[in-house]
């Protein structure tokens, strides 16, 4: 399929921010439950985060995604920068994202980002990207040269990343582990029978097979993961999904509920009650992973600095725990 290039500014108020959705059916956004509900943001650090973020003429998925968690972090001085652009070349169904034909790589972004986690004095910074199907080498070069500036600019900031598929992009991954960023995020983010629907440009197994290469390539980093719940997954699938992790040696699980950010996507199945984000923890605890996340309003890099925390310090239990273990006979 040929991609057209967008011209429009979907920041504009009335602008077409999906045009590859219009023909599509309505599915009206339903009334979200209390659970859900967030206050909006406006306390004074917000506005100077937002305000980093113009200066720096950078791009975070925490804007372009609709995350209903931007206030609370962003008072907190945490943002998850989104790298390549705003443009995608996918058009999932599930996706807050444009998409469309991505503009050029700016080859000075990666110091942009890197004195904008400075300027921050983040501890754990989390970066993010656009798929880049247009691109040889999907941006992997990118991702590397980015990581390598924040390292340059601040050695004591843990680095994870989210990155893109790198579906038919011989060679991206080996770049990117080179590069060794601290944890290695790739969602799944729904169960391989919806996949056709809510993933359409994406292929399951290529997903699970990046992770099980990340571990294979370096044992050190991190591997994380995650799932959108409410799409009309069934338990036992999601179940299978996490041995699909576990095989693959994924360290970081994380769940939260799909929320529909218009009525061209995806219609939200079903609001899926705190109490069986509880149950799909305990599961998912008591197949072996590390670090589990699992609320409404769970998402990636959501808490990512207390959580990596929490992982590098449950590794270093369980290698404990292993070696005073006796050895087998």
């Amino acid at each position: 399929m040929t991609m057209q290039r967008i011209t429009i500014d979907h920041r504009k108020p009335g602008s077409l921010r999906h045009p590859e959705k219009a023909n599509r059916p309505d599915n009206p956004i339903q009334r979200k439950p209390d659970w859900i509900r967030v206050r909006a943001p406006n306390s004074p650090v917000y506005q100077e985060t937002r305000k980093l973020m113009r200066d720096n003429r950078l791009v975070t998925v925490c804007e372009e995604a609709a995350c209903p968690n931007i206030g609370e972090c962003w008072s907190q001085r945490h943002a998850t920068m989104m790298i390549m652009g705003e443009i995608c070349t996918r058009a999932c169904s599930f996706c807050n994202v444009t998409t469309g034909m991505p503009k050029r790589l700016d080859a000075d972004e990666p110091q942009r980002v890197a004195e904008a986690v400075a300027k921050l004095g983040l501890r754990h910074v989390v970066i993010t990207s656009v798929d880049r199907d247009d691109l040889a080498d999907g941006g992997a070069l990118h991702f590397a040269q980015t990581i390598a500036r924040v390292r340059e600019a601040s050695p004591e900031t843990t680095i994870e990343i989210l990155t893109p598929d790198f579906l038919r992009k011989p060679g991206a991954l080996e770049v990117v582990v080179k590069a060794r960023p601290d944890v290695f995020n790739h969602n799944i983010e729904t169960v391989p029978r919806l996949y056709p629907s809510i993933r359409p440009g994406a292929r399951y197994f290529q997903s699970v097979r990046l992770l099980d290469d990340v571990k294979s390539r370096d044992a050190s980093i991190f591997t994380k993961s995650g799932l959108m719940l409410g799409l009309g997954e069934e338990k036992m699938e999601v179940a299978q999904v996490m041995d699909d992790f576990r095989i693959a040696d994924v360290d970081f699980i994380t769940m939260g509920q799909y929320l529909q950010p218009t009525p061209k996507h995806a219609a939200v199945a079903k609001f899926v009650p705190p109490d069986e984000f509880e149950e799909f923890a305990r599961m998912a605890r008591a197949k072996g992973f590390l670090q589990v996340s699992s609320s409404p309003l769970t998402r990636s890099s959501y808490h990512a600095d207390s959580d990596f925390a929490a992982l590098r310090e449950a590794r270093q239990n369980r290698l404990k725990q292993e070696a005073l273990q006796p050895e087998r006979q």
